[in-house]
């Protein structure tokens, strides 16, 4: 049995939209006839194997997690509570992707090979998890923590962004004002000093010269950051020239720093997560070093994967590895003697997670004043270069 998506006009001539089950699309269209709707299009759902990147897919993911744990609990079958989500999704490449993986759940497949066939939803350490459940009779309880897992990854990843919206709407604000009055009104409000053939102060000299070189060479300016621009990302595009990239920024002052912990909190939340729902380490490694954004930091893991393949203990594995925090290294030590790995790395999780946010937290409220010193720098710039041939003026005036 196949998913099916349709749209059909209702009894008041509005089109409902949705998923049905059926073998072929002439079953589709008679059972929409049948439910009293007139169907106009019938197609069947797709697998995707794209990676999704819309903004709203960690959200969805959550609270379809969320749904498929709480629902489970209740009692309910695991046909039902798909066919429940399916209708629920308000996007249209959610509702097939869950009509999809119902139909492959109905065909005999289980839930982890059908959320497999939908990378773009479900990445590899979500089936895995599930895959793991499975075998050890846990399912709602692995769903519940990837759920956790997946809201803790959506926040982790938006909070600098969204923390940095004001600075940047802050500068882009400022750069506008500035060049309008660079480029329009300073000069303008300049040329009456020079027509009253006044000298003007080195200060305001200097801002005519920074406004001629803005209004004869702005344009190429762009053009040639444009193309820095192009270069960089077609180069970044490389494997190895984006491995370099990613291995150097390790290294940067600032960023480097808060690289590293969201990196380390993020290989430790997975391996938690991995290694709770008895997903084999090896394999969880190979997982974990897949979700981090990080090339370089991807890689070193795959080397610690494939020495604890050979024996070596995870702690020793680590040891090597330079952006692994000494805390995360020590407790991962203290997991594998106690026989709690687990939880101690969840504990590792939470301890980078919490020092992340305190480092975003500070560099935020530095960047912020350093900022707003920097655009009332510039204006008091501007405001001097205007006003100083003014009061030159007035002296003038007030001498003779």
């Amino acid at each position: 049995m196949a998913a099916f998506e349709y749209q059909a006009l209702d009894g008041a001539q509005r089109v409902q939209k949705g998923v049905v089950q059926a073998d072929t699309p002439r079953q589709a269209r008679a059972l929409l006839r049948d439910q009293g709707l007139v169907p106009l299009e019938v197609e069947a759902v797709a697998t995707s194997n794209r990676v999704g990147r819309h903004w709203r897919a960690g959200r969805e993911r959550t609270l379809i997690l969320r749904q498929l744990a709480t629902l489970l609990k209740a009692g309910m079958t695991l046909e039902e509570v798909l066919t429940v989500l399916t209708d629920q999704a308000d996007r249209a490449s959610t509702r097939r992707a869950m009509g999809a993986i119902r139909s492959r759940v109905l065909e005999g497949a289980s839930l982890s090979r059908a959320m497999a066939e939908h990378p773009g939803l479900f990445p590899r350490l979500y089936s895995a998890s599930v895959a793991a459940g499975e075998r050890t009779g846990q399912l709602e309880a692995v769903l519940g923590q990837l759920a956790d897992y997946a809201h803790s990854r959506e926040t982790m990843g938006r909070g600098l962004g969204l923390a940095l919206i004001y600075p940047a709407l802050l500068a882009l604000i400022a750069l506008a004002v500035v060049t309008a009055l660079i480029g329009f009104v300073v000069p303008r409000v300049v040329n009456v000093f020079d027509q009253a053939g006044q000298a003007l102060p080195w200060v305001t000299r200097s801002l005519l010269w920074i406004a001629d070189a803005v209004r004869e060479f702005g344009l190429l300016g762009l053009v040639i950051l444009a193309g820095l621009v192009i270069v960089a990302v077609i180069t970044l595009k490389k494997p190895e020239m984006r491995l370099r990239f990613d291995r150097w920024s390790l290294t940067w002052p600032v960023v480097g720093p808060l690289l590293k912990a969201q990196q380390t909190a993020l290989l430790t939340r997975t391996l938690a997560i991995l290694t709770g729902s008895a997903v084999p380490l090896v394999e969880a490694l190979r997982v974990s070093g897949a979700v981090l954004g990080n090339r370089a930091a991807s890689g070193d893991i795959e080397q610690v994967a494939k020495k604890v393949s050979e024996g070596v203990s995870l702690s020793k594995s680590l040891a090597s590895v330079e952006w692994v925090s000494g805390i995360a290294k020590r407790l991962t030590h203290a997991g594998e003697k106690s026989g709690e790995l687990a939880p101690m790395l969840q504990q590792s999780a939470e301890i980078e997670e919490r020092a992340l946010a305190s480092a975003q937290s500070i560099t935020l409220s530095v960047i912020q004043p350093l900022m707003i010193l920097l655009v009332g720098g510039v204006v008091l710039y501007i405001v001097l270069a205007i006003m100083l041939p003014i009061l030159n003026m007035s002296q003038l005036l007030g001498g003779s």
